[in-house]
């Protein structure tokens, strides 16, 4: 069975599940690991075209929930190719369920358990780390800064669920989803720190992250305080999440941080 993941984590966990062979294409956020960049690219994950994904030939289709445009997704799901949808949440445990539905899905069960086991014991490690920390940093993940305006990353996002799991505090929760911020939302949500990732579209230096105004009288402004992580790394929820837990824990806490 040969399947085209759309979703990077998607294709993380087969290739850590060493299932590799089965993959005949991938989508434009499979980036890792580096072998993965040979196979043949249909395309960003919300941005599918039918036609580009079933040009590959797949005798089985593994996507990421949150695929899109939805209609792409019903042609798919319509045609003679299996489907699979995998469920995201942006938890410890959603990690864990990915992994076993990636390795039910190419039939290899076993190996799956023992990544999952292998991934929970990194994840409680990791987790561990920040327990007894008692200040928790305030976290404005900002995911653009075009035109000056702030799109930041609310409750229900990966970039809300790394922040946890690290120790930190979302700074902005009252809404879901990715949202543009007034400048009375920014001073409001007090950030100490303002998260963004790096290598996505155009770099936002710091000079006009901290020249924006209203970020600018914060906390993270003030002390000029930004962590910038690999994409991929810091919001895939797969195999490396325990290790991204460990280096944004470490960036925000440094000596703090147990092991």
């Amino acid at each position: 069975m040969i399947h085209g993941p759309i979703g990077g984590s998607i294709t993380e966990i087969v290739y850590a599940l060493g299932e590799e062979d089965h993959l005949v294409a991938r989508d434009s956020t499979s980036r890792y690991p580096e072998a993965a960049l040979k196979l043949p690219d249909v395309g960003y994950m919300r941005q599918l075209s039918p036609e580009g994904v079933l040009s590959v030939n797949p005798s089985g289709i593994l996507a990421l929930h949150g695929s899109g445009p939805k209609e792409a997704v019903d042609v798919l799901r319509k045609s003679s190719v299996p489907f699979i949808e995998l469920p995201e949440h942006y938890t410890h445990d959603g990690i864990l369920e990915k992994i076993r539905l990636v390795g039910k899905a190419l039939g290899v069960d076993a190996k799956a358990d023992r990544l999952a086991a292998k991934v929970d014991a990194g994840l409680k490690a990791a987790e561990k780390q920040t327990a007894s920390i008692k200040e928790r940093k305030r976290i404005l993940f900002v995911l653009s800064t075009q035109g000056g305006k702030i799109l930041a990353a609310g409750s229900d996002t990966a970039a809300d669920g790394i922040v946890r799991l690290a120790g930190g505090v979302n700074a902005v929760e009252r809404f879901s989803g990715y949202k543009q911020l007034s400048d009375e939302a920014i001073v409001t949500a007090k950030p100490d720190v303002i998260l963004m990732m790096d290598n996505a579209g155009p770099a936002v230096s710091d000079d006009e992250l901290f020249s924006n105004p209203s970020i600018a009288s914060t906390p993270a402004g003030l002390a000029r305080k930004v962590i910038r992580m690999d994409g991929g790394y810091l919001l895939g929820f797969g195999p490396r999440t325990a290790e991204a837990i460990h280096d944004l824990a470490v960036s925000l806490y440094g000596g703090q941080v147990t092991d």
